[in-house]
C-alpha cells in the first residue's frame, strides 16, 4: 500500500492528512456525464421521522415528469453484464449464500426472478429443495416458515431490486430471502437473526433510519464472527443513519457508475444522494482509526461503495403493481449498492476466515477503484461529504475492482 497527501478543510482551518490510495483512481470531470440523461426519481418507501424506531428502505425509482414511476415491457438500466463487467466479476463464481433481509412480502419474487433470468439469458435458477441445495432460491419469513407477511408494494419493489441485483452480480450464489413481518427494528432484526441461523454467509440490509441513542444495544445482531453484513448508507445525502453506523457492518455508500460499450469500467463519481458522516454514538473501529484522519473521532460512514445513482440504476422486474405500474423499472439508491457489495463478498468466499470482515477492504485498497470526484452536500470536514483521494464519506475507500479487497 502506498500513501499520498490529502488536504481537507476543517471549520478552524486546513489540516494535512495521510490516507491510503488504491491502484486505480477515477477522476471524473464536471462534464463527464453531460450527455447522460438525468431522470427524476423518488424514494420507494419513506424513512421514518427522527426518533421513530421504524425503518425505511433506500431504493429510488425513476419517475416521469408527473412523478409517476416509469415502467416498460423491456428493461432500462444496468443488468448483469454491466455490473459484472464494470466491477471485474465476470469470471468469478461462488456457491455461498447471500441473505437478503427486507420487510413485508413480495408474493411474485420467484416468478419475477425467472423473468429476469430469461430476459438476461441467465441460467434457470431453481427453488431450493432437499435435492437442490446450492445455486438456488429460498424464501422464508422471520421465523423460518412459509406463512408470509402482508404485501407492501414499495417493499415489494425493494425486494425485487435486492434479489435480482444480488443474483446479477453472483448468478451462482444461493439467494436466501427473509421477509420480516413489518418495517420495525424488532422484526427486521429477527429476520437478520434468521438469516444467520439459516447459514447465510453474507447478509444484505438495504434499509435504515436516523441514528438513535440506544442503537448500540442492537449491534450484537451484527457481531457474528464468520458472517458479513452489508447495509446501505442512506439516500438523503450528507448525514448518518443506522445500521450503517454500526461498527460491525460494512456501510455501503453510492456512486454514479459509467460503463463503456463493452461493459467495461469507465469511471465513477460520488452520488449526491449517498449517506455519509460521523456517527453520533458508535465508537470508531480500529481500521478507521488507523487512517489517521482528523475531524471525526466516531465511526465514519461509509466503508466502500458501488453504483447507486438512479440515473445509472438497475433494471428491475416487478409484477407487483407499484403506484399503478408493473413491469421493468429503473431503480437506484444505496439499496442497489448494498446487494452488489454483498455479492462481491460472497464471490470472494472468505468472509468466515477474516476478522473483522468490514475492516478487510481497508488493508486491500489496491483492489479498489478510488472515487475522487463528486459530493453529497456541504460539511465542515470536507472528506466526510466530498470524494477525495483515499478515504471519503460518500464512497468510503472505493468500489470493487474484482473481489480481492473483500
Amino acid at each position: 500500500m502506498f500513501k499520498k497527501l490529502v488536504y481537507f478543510s476543517l471549520i478552524l482551518g486546513s489540516i494535512l492528512a495521510m490516507t491510503p490510495v488504491s491502484a486505480r483512481q477515477t477522476s471524473l470531470g464536471d462534464n463527464f456525464f453531460a450527455n447522460h440523461k438525468q431522470e427524476k426519481h423518488l424514494r420507494v418507501c419513506s424513512r421514518p421521522a427522527k426518533d421513530d424506531l421504524s425503518v425505511g428502505c433506500d431504493a429510488h425509482v425513476v419517475v416521469d415528469a408527473g412523478g409517476t414511476p416509469k415502467s416498460a415491457t423491456l428493461p432500462s438500466g444496468y443488468g448483469p453484464a454491466q455490473f459484472q463487467g464494470a466491477y471485474g466479476l465476470t469470471n468469478l463464481n461462488s456457491t455461498q449464500t447471500i441473505g437478503i433481509v427486507d420487510a413485508y412480502n413480495n408474493p411474485n419474487i420467484k416468478s419475477d426472478l425467472d423473468k429476469y433470468n430469461q430476459t438476461f439469458s441467465l441460467p434457470v435458477f431453481p427453488n431450493c429443495s432437499s435435492t437442490v441445495t446450492t445455486s438456488c432460491f429460498q424464501k422464508v419469513n422471520q421465523r423460518g416458515g412459509t406463512s408470509y407477511p402482508s404485501t407492501n408494494s414499495g417493499w415489494a419493489l425493494e425486494i425485487a431490486l435486492d434479489v435480482e441485483v444480488a443474483h446479477a452480480a453472483c448468478p451462482t450464489c444461493k439467494i436466501l430471502l427473509v421477509e420480516a413481518d413489518s418495517a420495525s427494528y424488532t422484526n427486521l432484526l429477527a429476520a437478520v437473526d434468521r438469516a444467520v441461523i439459516m447459514k447465510a454467509n453474507v447478509v444484505s440490509m438495504s434499509w435504515g433510519s436516523s441514528e438513535f441513542s440506544s442503537e448500540t444495544s442492537f449491534d450484537s445482531h451484527f457481531n457474528v464472527p464468520g458472517v458479513v453484513f452489508t447495509t446501505s448508507s442512506g439516500d438523503s445525502g450528507y448525514g448518518t443513519s443506522y445500521p450503517a453506523a454500526s461498527k460491525y457492518v460494512t456501510a455501503v455508500g453510492g456512486t454514479t457508475l459509467a460503463v463503456d460499450s463493452n461493459n467495461n469500467y469507465a469511471g465513477e463519481s460520488a452520488w449526491r444522494g449517498a449517506g455519509s458522516g460521523c456517527s453520533l454514538y458508535e465508537s470508531q473501529p480500529s481500521f478507521q482509526t488507523a487512517l489517521g484522519l482528523v475531524g471525526c473521532t466516531k465511526r465514519m460512514i461509509a466503508d466502500v461503495s458501488a453504483d447507486a445513482d438512479p440515473n445509472t440504476g438497475a433494471a428491475v422486474y416487478d409484477s407487483v403493481r407499484y403506484s399503478g405500474r408493473s413491469g421493468w423499472f429503473q431503480v437506484g439508491g444505496t439499496s442497489l449498492s448494498s446487494p452488489i457489495i454483498a455479492a462481491v463478498y460472497a464471490l470472494a468466499g472468505n468472509g468466515n476466515t477474516i476478522a473483522p470482515a468490514n475492516g478487510y477492504p481497508y488493508s486491500h485498497t489496491l483492489n479498489l477503484n478510488d472515487v475522487v470526484s463528486g459530493s453529497n452536500g456541504s460539511c465542515t470536514v470536507t472528506f466526510l461529504c466530498h470524494a477525495v483521494i483515499g478515504y471519503d464519506g460518500p464512497t468510503g475507500i472505493g468500489t470493487p475492482s474484482g473481489s480481492g479487497a473483500f
